[in-house]
């Protein structure tokens, strides 16, 4: 069974998605809808504008959406079928539209909006996200439990997984995980301190916006990386938990691996996903579909049966 991936922030990159819409009519119309809501030319954005301006969340996020979505829909008019969408944090509502549960223009609407809170609560609340390599799961989470102000925010995949720390602690939980024994510790280049208690301020400005979007069930399957579950309503408090959640994403792919789910397709930018699944479930079939080269891949669908065709 194909499940279909969507990234969140970090995949973005200057110029993404402007060979799909130099290409296809169906790009330049899905881009053309978002600058449309968004109030601004997010295509003249991907494509000349500057890496800080588009690595601003509040940028980044419609843009990733955008451009997730208009590989979905080539993959689709090319006769591509899945089972099941699931994302990264931001990819979540990615897979929401891909599953028919969410509107595209209410998502870039969501999204914009998310976007911006996130950005507000990082001022209101500054902190960092740290990644950790080379340590389990359950040695992560002891160091932050004995710190302040410490908070696991992605389990990307065995020996990865990344913390989200208030500003004061973030030095102190380096030289932990070090003394510890991680391999390495990396501090991201993010704004704020996501998926943990800080961003509560961002969960609550959206609330009232989430409970008035129109939402139907979603067919095919979603699966949420914050529940680890197949979900089937109930989306505007799942969203708004999100936001001070971790994502569960190797948990959720072993599920999926356990439920019959062997292929991958990443749809997006980059292959930071599929690189993560093959970490966690090295005999599924993986590939990416976010230019013209791997979409042409993926329509002809021999990877979805091949362990090995890894693209």
């Amino acid at each position: 069974m194909i499940a279909v991936l969507f990234p969140g922030q970090g995949s973005q990159a200057a110029g993404m998605g402007c060979d799909l819409c130099d290409g296809f009519a169906i790009a330049r119309d899905t881009f053309a809808e978002a600058s449309d809501v968004l109030g601004y030319d997010l295509t003249g954005v991907c494509r000349v504008g500057s890496a800080e301006q588009l690595a601003r969340t509040e940028v980044t996020q419609p843009a990733l959406l955008t451009h997730s979505v208009a590989a979905l829909r080539l993959l689709c008019d090319g006769g591509f079928a899945f089972d099941v969408a699931l994302g990264h944090s931001l990819g979540e509502y990615s897979a929401l539209v891909a599953t028919g549960a969410l509107g595209f223009r209410d998502a870039l609407g969501l999204v914009k909006a998310r976007g911006e809170a996130m950005a507000a609560a990082a001022t209101r609340y500054p902190g960092g996200m740290v990644a950790v390599l080379g340590l389990e799961a359950g040695a992560v989470e002891e160091l932050c439990a004995g710190l302040d102000a410490a908070w696991p925010a992605n389990f990307n995949c065995p020996g990865q997984v990344v913390v989200s720390c208030a500003e004061p602690s973030l030095a102190d939980f380096e030289v932990a995980a070090k003394a510890a024994g991680a391999r390495r510790v990396v501090r991201l280049a993010v704004s704020g301190a996501f998926h943990s208690p800080l961003v509560a301020p961002a969960a609550a400005a959206l609330h009232d916006r989430l409970a008035a979007t129109s939402w139907a069930a979603p067919a095919p399957a979603f699966f949420s990386t914050c529940s680890t579950e197949f979900e089937h309503d109930g989306f505007p408090a799942l969203l708004e938990r999100q936001l001070v959640s971790p994502v569960r994403f190797e948990q959720s792919i072993r599920r999926l691996s356990e439920a019959g789910y062997n292929a991958y397709l990443e749809v997006g930018p980059g292959a930071v996903l599929t690189g993560l699944v093959k970490r966690i479930d090295g005999d599924a079939a993986t590939a990416t579909a976010g230019d013209i080269d791997s979409l042409a891949a993926a329509l002809d669908g021999g990877w979805a049966t091949s362990g090995e065709a890894d693209r």
